[in-house]
């Protein structure tokens, strides 16, 4: 299953963030997204989670808290679809 985190402070790294879902149980993935041009994280990432019962446990511990002082928002990553993020039809005039 995968879990959407938005809130998190700047100085976590991907290595304590997978410890800390590592306590609920095993993590397949983890990716902190960060800017392209500065390499710093953006505050959000996405966790995937072997058990779906385990991720939503950690969903229910972690979404609300506060993780270095900062309140984090954890929930189920929605799926947007091929059509999301650069896919579909471009813009521009079509010519017939």
């Amino acid at each position: 299953m995968k879990v959407f985190i938005a809130g998190l402070p700047l100085e976590v790294d991907e290595a304590e963030l997978t410890a800390v879902f590592g306590d609920f149980g095993p993590v397949k993935s983890l990716r902190i997204i960060k800017d392209r041009e500065t390499k710093e994280s953006k505050g959000f990432g996405f966790v995937e989670m072997v058990n779906e019962d385990e991720a939503k446990e950690a969903i229910r511990c972690m979404n609300g808290a506060s993780y270095y002082g900062r309140r984090i928002t954890v929930n189920i990553a929605e799926d947007k679809g091929p059509g999301f993020n650069g896919g579909g039809q471009k813009g521009g005039f079509r010519r017939n």
